[in-house]
């Protein structure tokens, strides 16, 4: 690294060189990037491809590993639907990020990839994946062609906090102090901490001024206080064919049951709103329709058909077409009086409220909520109690439904970051 550093006031010991330096000049800018994820390895790829000398400093032993883990299942990278409705997934943060949204769309992702040797396509869900269903082969596509802009990246560098006008980083050859001219942070957020993404950047910021919210878990399954014969019977047992409802609107989809509840996407569709009620009411109830093609009233006149001395999971069977976990989970839910009773059962059919007892624990989240306000960063995404350093990805205070929404803005707020930082080098 030079001995430029970063100045805390937001002058660099090489903006006093630049301005010795004949007019129109250029000099050499060293960038830290520390996070090695997508988005910095996306801000890497534009600050090197500008003729900045770029290092990259991540704490795992490889980069990018929680987007090796979503790629495993299929790398959904991003999604085809109307981009005024795509803009709009992210909560209280859809506004802010929309700039950084339109600058790199799911369009432009297509094409990046592309220029990658990625072809994608479109599922029928309105999912974009690679052809090739894996992280894998972008990503190393992605490093080469990192490597061939000249950026360097350092792993098993832990970042240990600020020291001398500078970052301590934990390496296997002990603590080292680097020092730049500007800085970018992409460490992620409080997901999946055994991949890096820990959130010990938290207090670090918090010391030097920066506004943050506490993380919470988001795209999460949760608790629920299932009685042990039905945890035994059904645990890991899939509920297909059925809508679910909370004030984040009304779904079609399928999710687990697990030991502990309830898990999978059409859980994580409904995750944030179920987890604000949680905190602010104490309580929260998942609205799951386990016959979404029958009415009420259908319901209700079919069973009333059926033999009372059939048993109950015969008259469901046939008199609303239910049977296995749906059934054990009328059972679980319901009281006797209800399942007894057509009309009671019947409106329990289709709207059976799940109650939930808590989020599962942030590290089981697929990402979470919380970390930098929006109010605490400039447009460039600079931080506004650090000039000079930046902030990308999950370390800000936003959340999105899984979809290819989450690593769409990653992309878009790495290189949204990424053009903040050259304006600010270029004052």
């Amino acid at each position: 690294m030079s001995r430029n550093h970063l100045a805390f006031d937001g002058r660099s010991a090489q903006d006093k060189a630049n301005e010795a330096a004949p007019e129109g000049s250029m000099t050499d800018k060293q960038i830290a990037i520390i996070g090695g994820g997508p988005a910095g390895l996306m801000a890497a790829e534009v600050l090197s491809l500008s003729g900045h000398q770029v290092t990259v400093y991540d704490s795992m032993p490889t980069v990018a590993r929680k987007f090796l883990l979503a790629g495993k299942s299929g790398l959904n990278i991003t999604h085809s639907e109307d981009f005024a409705r795509f803009a709009n997934r992210f909560g209280s943060a859809s506004e802010r990020l929309r700039p950084a949204l339109e600058a790199f769309s799911p369009d432009n992702i297509k094409d990046w990839a592309a220029g990658l040797g990625t072809e994608t396509f479109t599922g029928t869900s309105g999912r974009v994946f690679p052809k090739a269903m894996k992280a894998s082969p972008l990503l190393r596509a992605w490093l080469g062609r990192l490597e061939a802009q000249g950026v360097r990246i350092l792993t098993r560098h832990r970042w240990s906090g600020f020291a001398e006008d500078g970052f301590a980083f934990e390496t296997a050859e002990g603590r080292k102090i680097m020092r730049c001219d500007a800085a970018l942070l992409a460490l992620g957020g409080a997901s999946y901490p055994r991949l890096g993404s820990d959130a010990g950047w938290t207090s670090w910021l918090r010391n030097k001024g920066v506004d943050l919210g506490d993380f919470q878990p988001a795209n999460c399954g949760f608790d629920v206080g299932w009685s042990a014969i039905f945890k035994e019977r059904f645990a890991g047992a899939p509920l297909k064919a059925v809508t679910a409802t909370s004030d984040a609107g009304t779904f079609p989809g399928e999710f687990i049951i697990s030991q502990h509840g309830i898990e999978g996407s059409l859980v994580y569709a409904h995750a944030a709103r179920l987890r604000d009620w949680l905190v602010s009411d104490g309580r929260a109830a998942l609205l799951v329709d386990l016959a979404p093609g029958r009415t009420v009233e259908r319901l209700s006149r079919d069973l009333a058909r059926q033999d009372a001395k059939a048993s109950f999971s015969n008259r469901l069977r046939k008199g609303a077409g239910i049977e296995g976990v749906k059934t054990a989970l009328l059972r679980e839910l319901a009281s006797p009086s209800a399942l007894a009773d057509p009309e009671q059962l019947s409106r329990l059919i289709k709207a059976l409220p799940i109650p939930l007892l808590r989020p599962r624990p942030i590290a089981e989240a697929i990402s979470s909520a919380g970390g930098i306000h929006w109010g605490g960063i400039d447009d460039g995404y600079m931080l506004k109690a650090l000039p000079g350093i930046f902030a990308a990805g999950e370390m800000l205070d936003w959340e999105a439904p899984t979809g290819g929404y989450l690593l769409t803005a990653c992309f878009a707020t790495g290189r949204a970051a990424a053009k903040g930082l050259e304006t600010w080098l270029r004052r």
